[in-house]
């Protein structure tokens, strides 16, 4: 049977795979969750929202005959990867999981961890502060018990309502970033403080590395526990699965 893939997309990782997969000839969908309004072209055929839960998802992988899946997404998208898990379990469908791994402190690092927005929040209850909050859309208004504190945004799409805190300000761009823009940015708006999400990978990181070479701490939101999966960590590793993997779902035993 030749493969028909979905890849459960929203990542750079996601983005190199649907070009690999497209490069071979192999039939893929790429699935985004919709919270970017100008996704990038990708090389395969995308899909946009959600499915309906993990029924929803297992019932359209029958319907489009899927025969692989791959759990591309960020890795604090964690509904999505039960979902995934739950889906493909249902369905009988192999799944496999590219990730990137976590960042890990540097020497001249000085990171304060927590485990979750609610946390961060929570870390927050301070005296006011000049903060780069680089949190992502969804989770911003969870940052309005602290108005006290200038936010500095950077965002893939203007925000489509009024920011939930009086003093902010909103840089509309997409990564990669540079480290030494990242440095001139946070010298720019006078930051003290980095709160950021532990994403991994190369695209975002530029402003951990700015925050270690200006001195300033960084909060650092620890990952989701996230189902337990076969996980790799490259395209070509995901390629060598599809070709090998067809009974086995891919789930650890």
């Amino acid at each position: 049977m030749r493969p028909n893939l979905l890849i459960l997309g929203g990542t750079t990782g996601a983005a190199l795979l649907a070009e690999a997969v497209a490069r071979r000839g192999i039939s893929a969908t790429i699935s985004l969750a919709g919270r970017v309004a100008r996704p990038r072209p990708l090389a395969v055929p995308m899909r946009i929202g959600g499915f309906g839960g993990a029924q929803g998802l297992a019932a359209w992988l029958r319907a489009q005959g899927i025969t692989h899946v791959v759990d591309a997404t960020h890795p604090f998208a964690a509904a999505i990867s039960r979902n995934a898990v739950a889906a493909c379990e249902t369905a009988g469908i192999p799944l496999i999981a590219l990730t990137r791994p976590p960042w890990v402190a540097a020497p001249g690092d000085a990171w304060s961890h927590v485990p979750d927005i609610a946390a961060a929040v929570a870390a927050l209850c301070r005296p006011r502060a000049r903060v780069m909050l680089a949190v992502g859309r969804v989770h911003l208004p969870d940052f309005a018990a602290n108005p006290q504190h200038f936010y500095l945004l950077r965002l893939v799409d203007p925000p489509a309502a009024p920011l939930p805190f009086p003093d902010a300000e909103v840089i509309v761009d997409r990564g990669p970033f540079e480290t030494a823009s990242d440095m001139a940015l946070l010298r720019r708006h006078g930051i003290e403080l980095v709160v950021s999400k532990n994403s991994g990978g190369a695209a975002a990181y530029a402003k951990i590395a700015a925050a270690r070479a200006s001195g300033l701490p960084v909060l650092m939101i620890d990952r989701p526990a996230m189902p337990d999966l076969r996980e790799v960590g490259d395209v070509d590793a995901v390629l060598d699965w599809i070709a090998h993997a067809g009974t086995e779902r891919g789930v650890k035993t």
